[in-house]
């Protein structure tokens, strides 16, 4: 589609794959990509030869105006963050320069890597940067301690700030006045899928028994496995179906019980057939610096499949769902609001659940995103002071 049919261009810098789970980024910007040109710009694949880093291009049949950026680097070299740093600006420049001259000319900047910000803000000739902060990525696993000292310049340069949760807002607006608190949306007819009869059981679990203790998602140092091996022994009758691909944890060290099912990795198309086998929906996260700042995408796509839903107390999901979900704070707490939603579903829950994920869409929250950021471009093309010295601090009502 030629540019001259689209809004201003969007380069997005990313540490999640496109191909990856499909979550907050591809929500946000495959609605953005209607109105906008989208280069999406994913965190270098690390390769043990001695290479010159490279670059490939790949379209995105669903999304047209989506184009995928994949990086190649030597891992010999990564540690040299200087000349990683220009080789990124190097190629990426090759490319806009190149194979999509003229479609990403005075492009928004909008982050998701940290850790991207020293190669690209104030080098690509940027007509304003956006930082969509969906996790406290430097509490993560493996997370380079240079992470931190790049997100706080990250945040002072941004002209405008999102953040995935609550208590993530409260921790970046005090390095951005421009920051907002913009948390879960759902796609509320896909997932309302489970609750339709004509939606059938995938055959990898409908040989499962019933009831089904279920979760989808990343498996992560966020879970808590001690106590996923605690409900898979609290009841021999109950089966515990995890659904998602392992990262970050060593497969010989999850626990394995003749109840307890690791399925991997589904596509995203697939969740709702799934979740329609679940008696009750899981939110096993341990509760470590991993999942300090969480709020989970899952919790309101587990209300619109409308079932019931347990979850450990997590910060956000006390203050965000704790009307519609049932928080453990103890691991006997957990399994014995699982006996209580497996024995007596609680319709009152249910309904509430689904009335929030119908006022939460994604496609109205990209809206008062993009009204944002036209805010901000308007605020820099008439050469307003920076919107971090002038701007209110506000925290937008949603989940």
């Amino acid at each position: 589609m030629p540019s001259a049919k689209l809004d201003y261009p969007i380069i997005v810098h990313s540490h999640l794959r496109w191909d990856g789970v499909w979550q907050r980024p591809q929500q946000f910007l495959s609605r953005l990509s209607v109105k906008h040109r989208v280069l999406f710009a994913e965190g270098p694949v690390l390769v043990d030869e001695e290479i010159t880093p490279r670059y490939e291009l790949h379209e995105v049949s669903d999304y047209p105006n989506v184009t995928v950026l994949q990086t190649y680097f030597p891992k010999s070299r990564f540690q040299d963050g200087a000349w990683v740093d220009g080789e990124r600006q190097r190629l990426l420049t090759e490319v806009i320069n190149g194979p999509l001259a003229g479609e990403f000319n005075h492009p928004v900047q909008w982050f998701y890597d940290p850790m991207a910000a020293p190669a690209f803000v104030g080098k690509m000739n940027e007509s304003a940067v956006v930082y969509d902060c969906m996790d406290q990525l430097s509490q993560f696993k493996f997370a380079p301690p240079e992470i931190i000292h790049r997100e706080l310049h990250l945040l002072m340069d941004a002209d405008v700030v999102f953040c995935g949760g609550r208590k993530l807002w409260e921790s970046k607006s005090e390095h951005n006045h421009n920051c907002h608190f913009y948390g879960c949306g759902v796609e509320v007819d896909h997932f309302g899928k489970a609750r339709s009869a004509e939606t059938q059981i995938p055959n990898d679990v409908d040989f499962v028994n019933r009831p089904i203790l279920g979760y989808f998602g990343v498996v992560d140092e966020r879970m808590d496995y001690e106590l996923v091996e605690k409900l898979a022994d609290a009841n021999p009758n109950w089966n515990v179906v995890i659904i998602g691909p392992v990262c970050k944890v060593d497969t010989n060290t999850l626990p394995c019980r003749p109840n307890l099912y690791w399925v991997g990795r589904r596509e995203y198309p697939h969740l709702p057939a799934y979740t329609k086998a679940f008696d009750v929906c899981l939110m096993p996260f341990a509760l470590n610096e991993a999942t300090e700042y969480i709020n989970p995408t899952k919790a309101l796509e587990y209300m619109a499949t409308g079932r019931q839903i347990v979850s450990t107390a997590v910060p956000d999901v006390v203050s965000n769902f704790n009307k519609v979900v049932m928080v453990a704070e103890s691991h006997q707490e957990f399994i014995q609001f699982c006996k209580d939603a497996v024995a007596s579903p609680n319709g009152d829950l249910i309904e509430a659940g689904l009335a929030m994920a119908c006022a939460n869409t994604w496609d109205c929250i990209v809206s008062r995103l993009d009204e944002h950021v036209r805010e901000a471009l308007k605020r820099k093309a008439t050469h307003r002071t920076p919107a971090r010295e002038t701007e209110t601090l506000v925290a937008v009502e949603t989940f």
